[in-house]
């Protein structure tokens, strides 16, 4: 399934660049992040709490980053797993300067499941993805607000 999209946050590429990159925050605005942990220098190991209609699923797996250029772009890669199926996502982000107080954040990528859960949840996967991105962006909206002007 392909995801794109665009979204304008009220936040220089540069601040929202160190929240991006901050696992902290990150663990706040990801939609069902349970857990998020830096293993190395663009790696990470996560748990998702993901609700696919009546199904909820917990997710363990890994994340990277790469082709990183600092305040402007990068790819995550995710690797995503439990009993029922696998998830694997490949999102390219890239970060653009409006104008001295706005970014506009560009999303396209590409989510596989597979497993029993792709059985099931194939029908559904579309809406909660559009749901999750829409919250994700309501909690980066949410967490910028509480950042102080400078």
């Amino acid at each position: 399934m392909e995801l794109k999209g665009k979204h304008t946050v009220n936040a220089t590429p540069a601040t929202l660049w160190k929240m991006l990159m901050d696992t902290e925050t990150l663990s706040k605005i990801v939609p069902g992040v349970s857990k998020l942990e830096k293993t190395g220098e663009n790696s990470y190991k996560s748990a998702l709490e993901i609700n696919m209609g009546p199904v909820g699923a917990s997710f363990n797996g890994d994340a990277q980053m790469e082709d990183i250029v600092e305040q402007k772009k990068f790819t995550l890669k995710m690797q995503q797993s439990n009993k029922m199926g696998n998830a694997n996502s490949i999102m390219n982000v890239e970060l653009i300067s409006l104008n001295d107080v706005e970014t506009e954040v560009v999303f396209e990528g590409e989510v596989k499941i597979t497993g029993f859960l792709a059985t099931m949840g194939q029908k559904v996967l579309g809406s909660v993805a559009n749901m999750l991105t829409k919250q994700f962006f309501a909690n980066l909206d949410n967490e910028l607000a509480k950042q102080p002007t400078s």
